[in-house]
Parts: C-alpha cells; sequence; structure tokens
C-alpha cells in the first residue's frame, strides 16, 4: 500500500472526509419507538450512585447508572506563603469530553466524577507556537487575563505545542487491537461501532506497518495473527467475523496481545496496543495492581498500551483510563464513528508517534505579586515537588503535533484575597514590599520532558512577568475558547466558584472563541453548552431526575446520522 498522505490535524487546517467502509452503520435507536427502552433506561438512570473502593491505593470510585468513574475533589485555593510550588503531570487524554456529551445527547447532565476538566480542554487543538525539531520538541505559550467569572481574579493559561514531523517519518508501526467480544459488547454502540473503527484506523495504516487483532470473552484467541497492512481483504475479513458473546476474561486477553506485539517488536518503531472495550473485566483479574505491573514491565520494554472506551451501563472509566496512563498511551472513547474518525484517522499520527516522554510541569509563584492560585483540572495529574526532578517517575507522554493546555485562577497582591495570610508571613511581606520590592515576575514554569530513548530529562524554564503578560490588548480567540471550556467543566462539576456565570455568559464567550472550525468541533462544543443549558433549566437539577429530552435528542442525531448513512451506502461519496 501506498504512503498515506499526512493526516489533517484539529487546529482546523483542511476538513476530512469519512472515507467509505465496508460494514453498514449499525442501526441507531429511535426514541419515538422504543418507548419501553426508554422506560427501562429511565429507570436505571434514577438509580441511586454505588460508592465502592477502588483495588489500588484505596481511591474511591462512584458509579452511575451501571459505569464507573473514579471520585476526584477539585483542586483548592491554596496561599502561596504556604506552598508556592506547585507540579502536575501533562495530560493529551480526550475521553471525558467524548463520555459527556454522550451523557448529554442522551437528555442528561453527566455525573460529576465524569467530568476531568483537563481532558475537556486538550480535547482541542490550540493554535500554539510549534516546535520547529525533534531535539527541542516543546514550546511554551502563555497568557494572563481577568477570569470572565471574578473580576478579582485572574487566568494564567498555560500552552505548550509539540513538533509534528512529516507523516513520511513515522517509524513503522506494529499494532495489536485487543477488542473485548463478550455479551457486554454487543450493544449497538459497542462491537458494531469497534467493527467501524477498525475499517477507518485500517485505511490510515502503511504498507510497512503490522496488525493484529487479539479477541477475549469466556478465553482469548488470536482472531488475526500479524500481518502487513496491505493485506486489505485478509484483515477486513477478521475484521466482519467478530461476533460477541460470552464473559470478560481480560486478563488472558492481555497477555496474548503482549505476545503477539513482541513477537513482531520493530526496534526503534512504535509499538502499540490498543485496548477496544466497555472497560468490564469481570473474569481472571483478581489482582488489578498485578495487571498494572505487568504492563508497566512491557512499556518499559517498548510496549505501549491505549484504551478505547465504548458504550454505557457498565462502562468502566475509571480502569481505562489507569491502564492507558501506566501503558504510555491514550485513552480515549468513542460514541459515535465520527469521533472514531478524529480519533483513528485524523489525529492517529499524533497518537502513535511520541516526540516528548514523561512530560512534567512545575510552576512556582513570587508571593509578593500572587498570593493565592487554584489549578482548574487535573486532579489526578497532581505530582509532588520532589517528583519533577525524580527522571523516574513516570508522567505524560506528548504526541507529535498536540498540544497541553493549563489554567490556574490567581490572585494577585493587589485584589483580595479568599485566605486571610498567618500573621508573621503578612508581617515579613509587608516588610519586603516597604524595603522595595521591584521584581514584577509572578511566577517561574518550568517544564521536563525525556526524548526518544533517553533516561534523563531536559529542563525548560521561563519567567512570567505580569506586565508583559498584560500587556496583550486582547484575548486571543483560543484563549477565549479554552476559558469557556474549563468554565463548562467546573460548572459541570458543580464548583462553587463560578455560581454566579451563567450559561447565557458562557456561551457568548464560546462563541467569540471559535475561531476558525472547519472541522466543526467549536460549533459541536457549543450546542452542548446549549443542550446543558436546556437541561439544567428542568426541574430538579440533580442527576437522576433529568427528563428524556425525546424530540430534542431525535432532531440532534437525524441530521448527522443520516449524512453519514448516505456517505458510507454511496462509494461514489
Amino acid at each position: 500500500m501506498a504512503k498515506q498522505p499526512a493526516a489533517p490535524q484539529t487546529d482546523g487546517s483542511h476538513a476530512a472526509s469519512v472515507p467509505v467502509v465496508a460494514q453498514p452503520l449499525p442501526q441507531q435507536p429511535r426514541f419515538a419507538s422504543e418507548q419501553a427502552h426508554q422506560m427501562q433506561s429511565a429507570k436505571r438512570m434514577i438509580a441511586p450512585q454505588a460508592m465502592v473502593l477502588s483495588a489500588d491505593m484505596g481511591h474511591h470510585q462512584s458509579r452511575t447508572n451501571g459505569d464507573n468513574y473514579q471520585q476526584l475533589a477539585d483542586n483548592q485555593v491554596t496561599l502561596v506563603a504556604d506552598k508556592p510550588v506547585s507540579t502536575f503531570s501533562a495530560d493529551v487524554d480526550t475521553a471525558s469530553y467524548a463520555n459527556i456529551r454522550r451523557w448529554l445527547e442522551s437528555g442528561r447532565l453527566p455525573p460529576k466524577d465524569a467530568v476531568r476538566v483537563e481532558e475537556l480542554l486538550n480535547y482541542f487543538h490550540y493554535d500554539y507556537p510549534r516546535a520547529q525539531n525533534a531535539e527541542e520538541p516543546i514550546t511554551i505559550d502563555t497568557s494572563l487575563s481577568i477570569a470572565p467569572w471574578d473580576s478579582n481574579r485572574h487566568l494564567l493559561r498555560i500552552g505548550l505545542n509539540s513538533f509534528q514531523p512529516d507523516v513520511s517519518d513515522r517509524p513503522d508501526a506494529n499494532l495489536v487491537v485487543l477488542v473485548d467480544v463478550s455479551g457486554s459488547m454487543s450493544a449497538h454502540n459497542k462491537l458494531p461501532l469497534v467493527k467501524q473503527s477498525l475499517q477507518l484506523l485500517l485505511s490510515q495504516l502503511r504498507a510497512d506497518d503490522r496488525l493484529a487483532i487479539v479477541t477475549y470473552a469466556s478465553g482469548a484467541r488470536v482472531a488475526l495473527a500479524s500481518t502487513p497492512a496491505n493485506e486489505q481483504s485478509k484483515i477486513q475479513q477478521a475484521i466482519a467475523g467478530l461476533q460477541a458473546g460470552g464473559s470478560t476474561h481480560g486478563s488472558a486477553g492481555i497477555q496474548l496481545a503482549y505476545q503477539q506485539a513482541q513477537q513482531h517488536l520493530i526496534e526503534q518503531g512504535i509499538n502499540q496496543i490498543m485496548l477496544m472495550s466497555d472497560g468490564d473485566l469481570n473474569v481472571g483479574v483478581t489482582d488489578i495492581d498485578e495487571l498494572k505491573q505487568l504492563i508497566k514491565r512491557k512499556r518499559q520494554q517498548g510496549v505501549h498500551f491505549s484504551t478505547l472506551g465504548f458504550g454505557q451501563g457498565n462502562y468502566n472509566d475509571h480502569l481505562m483510563e489507569q491502564l492507558a496512563d501506566i501503558g504510555n498511551g491514550m485513552a480515549g472513547y468513542i460514541d459515535t464513528l465520527h469521533e472514531a474518525q478524529k480519533l483513528l484517522v485524523d489525529q492517529l499520527g499524533s497518537s502513535l508517534q511520541v516526540v516528548a516522554h514523561d512530560v512534567k510541569l512545575q510552576i512556582e509563584f513570587n508571593p509578593t505579586v500572587v498570593t493565592e492560585y487554584r489549578l482548574i483540572g487535573y486532579e489526578n495529574r497532581v505530582l509532588n515537588r520532589q517528583d519533577f526532578n525524580e527522571d523516574r517517575k513516570d508522567a505524560g507522554d506528548i504526541g507529535a503535533g498536540h498540544t497541553v493546555t493549563a489554567l490556574y485562577e490567581l490572585t494577585l497582591a493587589d485584589a483580595p484575597s479568599r485566605i486571610d495570610p498567618l500573621v508573621f508571613q503578612r508581617e515579613s511581606q509587608h516588610e519586603s514590599q516597604h524595603h522595595g520590592n521591584d521584581n514584577d515576575d509572578l511566577a517561574e514554569l518550568r517544564v521536563r520532558y525525556k526524548l526518544q530513548q533517553q533516561q534523563a530529562s531536559q529542563l525548560q524554564r521561563v519567567r512570567l512577568n505580569r506586565q508583559q503578560l498584560l500587556a496583550r490588548s486582547e484575548l486571543s480567540s483560543d484563549d477565549k475558547f479554552a476559558i469557556a471550556v474549563a468554565a463548562f467543566g467546573q460548572k459541570l462539576r458543580n464548583n462553587d466558584y463560578l455560581a454566579d456565570f451563567d450559561y447565557a455568559q458562557l456561551i457568548e464567550l464560546a462563541n467569540a472563541g471559535k475561531g476558525v472550525d472547519r472541522f466543526g468541533y467549536r460549533a459541536e462544543f457549543v450546542r452542548l453548552l446549549r443542550l446543558a443549558q436546556s437541561l439544567s433549566q428542568q426541574s430538579g437539577q440533580q442527576f437522576g431526575d433529568q427528563p428524556q429530552l425525546t424530540q430534542t435528542m431525535e432532531t440532534i442525531h437525524a441530521a448527522p446520522l443520516a449524512a453519514m448513512e448516505s456517505t458510507l451506502n454511496d462509494p461514489a461519496k
């Protein structure tokens, strides 16, 4: 097979078309004709949330409507005088955004624990200055603006952008797709959508790439031994033969997938397992920590592990995210064929080709300029201060052309504080200001990362000057949009700091930040905002009390679904 042209990025540089695939699109349920199904879904929806204890580190999880999420407490306001340094890991996962979209489009507000603000932020691409070479693969960009929800606070936006080599320079790939074919995967939005997604993935592989398919249910088997990607008919036949049935022996499938990956390991190449599942590993996994250790060992041997979640009702979001984090892979969620297009076509090169490993960010605030800070999101990515210089500490990887965005809410020294400083620290600070401290640097930002095949990290550092940052006359459309996304995530998590910032203001801000949007992702975000606004206005605003918006949902799904069906069924398109 000839090498494919460069896949379009999510920065809207040019539109992508959905390639023709062999399988018919799974039939979507129609609300008007499935009233009984709706009633049954509604009964499950209003079931109380159950609390369970995770198998690792005692982290609490919440179960909502059968789905499993990690419980995360929002980052709190921190006094710079008490803790001037904040450290966290980079993250390019996007599963949370697609999952909350699924909740909203089903007529329900998502549960709080389904919302990870950083994954909403990083779902979108931002036009930060791009790194120009592989030796220095990361650039840093920052901005400072007044928070739209509180005029006494400022928002510091940190943006990273990565080097994107030509697609022809991508190393050959040895991929093993691990497919859950248990009985729980039989729903229309699970295995049928997996098969459609695999067809899209196949369209992007090159002749020198290899693909294997391993399945697991009550047992595990090799559905397709590692095969050159140009043997299209053989691979398509294996995809078409995937069928659901049985229990979920996940650990056996993972072991077999690693065997396939190891047999065809490409030195200096891309070696990755992609798990496609609802994450319900209910047989054979007696020790989650043991499974994680296996994935960690294989990662160190050069085989990465990614997860793509499907479906609802028993979706184990927490486990899928953990496995991808440990495996240095991506954690995505596919709710529609459009999302499969985004992850497996538009962004496949970024997801496969890592340009910076173990990326960590650390910021030290100047207490004479900044009195308080709050990191928005990244709750399960926070690191200890000493972890920043510890090269053995695992952190997030950044793929070719990926951007990473983070926001801090700051209280500057001339604004009213939320927390009273300690008496003696206040006197010391007053004395420092009295003797004339004219340093206007509000912080120093430090970023660590490793290059491919290197064990020692590199360090970039930059001073952030308040006056220079505030000198920008107007926020860019990217900044406006990123702030809107962060605000939406906080509202969905019922963050008290945004109680007076309503959806009308949020929609106005998002519209002002749409900019060039050829893929339509930002326009879709605004539609989700309007939908969330309608749902939040219904009587009883807590999860489980949301009525199904039958006609609204029918309208949302009908037009794009008809267009997609037309494209898939007509090869000429």
